[in-house]
């Protein structure tokens, strides 16, 4: 296999490219990073939606418009995601330092911050630190995972296998869309081209994002780190969630002293699959 692999890497390109020749939206300098964005409304006090891992700012293409009629809405791609160009390190406090530079370049003040998943942790880091009015957790529990093992660790960095592998999910469209209909969760979900998940990972930079996160685990914060914020939050978790369960999204409502929403007919991308739903329990 991995010969195979090393064939395989030697005989193709990587077709990365700048981010700016692929994303043709909204730039904007945050912390250092040049992160890319859309927005929606021109009225109203502003919120700010983050997604999660591998998670393009189009997830938000359905929510965005039902908040924008009484709310300023902007969604952006966290650094190693979407078309934001990667800057590194990944990490939880990076990520929030690239929400604070956000919030500063466009002059939002304290936006209520929406993270979905991974961005989770970010809504409740923003939030402890000040920078965030309230946080709204949506399918993420915002706990971290540890990451791998030491020879998994070795395998990320320096097989061939990764680089296999991550060419392959631009060429072959199957195990992508596997991936997202598990995420889906059951029942009828929205079609999505394939290239709108790909293509972000052709932008300069993306296998060395995706390897140092995965490298590191999933960023987020400890139990008893998050039992301690003293914030307005409120966790809404899809009904179908099969990625992050619905009863640890209540244990984190439990740990926050927040109101718990549990998003009917939606899995894990509840805002693709129930848009409406979740507009609601960001504005309840």
């Amino acid at each position: 296999m991995l010969l195979a692999a090393t064939v395989f890497d030697a005989v193709t390109t990587s077709h990365s490219v700048p981010a700016q020749k692929l994303w043709h939206g909204k730039f904007v300098r945050a912390d250092g990073v040049l992160t890319a964005y859309r927005s929606w409304g021109t009225h109203g006090t502003p919120i700010v939606l983050v997604g999660g891992f591998f998670e393009p700012s189009f997830v938000w293409d359905d929510v965005g418009p039902l908040l924008a009629r009484t709310h300023r809405v902007y969604a952006f791609d966290l650094d190693g995601f979407g078309y934001t160009q990667p800057h590194g390190p990944w990490t939880l406090a990076e990520w929030t330092g690239q929400l604070r530079g956000f919030d500063e370049a466009l002059h939002l003040g304290k936006p209520v911050v929406v993270g979905h998943s991974l961005g989770a942790a970010v809504a409740v880091q923003a939030a402890a630190q000040g920078l965030a009015s309230r946080a709204v957790l949506l399918d993420g529990d915002a706990l971290k995972i540890n990451g791998p093992p030491r020879f998994v660790r070795w395998a990320i960095l320096h097989s061939p296998l990764f680089t296999a592998a991550l060419r392959l999910a631009t060429r072959w469209s199957w195990p992508v869309k596997r991936i997202v209909a598990n995420a889906f969760g059951p029942g009828p979900h929205p079609r999505v081209p394939v290239h709108a998940w790909t293509d972000p990972l052709r932008v300069q930079g993306a296998e060395a994002a995706l390897r140092g996160m995965l490298i590191h685990g999933v960023a987020g914060l400890d139990r008893s780190t998050l039992q301690r914020a003293r914030i307005r939050a409120t966790v809404a978790f899809g009904a179908n969630d099969s990625v992050d369960s619905p009863a640890a999204g209540r244990q984190t409502a439990h740990d926050l002293h927040a109101r718990f929403v549990l998003i009917p007919d939606a899995g894990h991308l509840s805002m693709l699959g129930n848009p409406r739903a979740v507009a609601a329990a960001i504005l309840r």
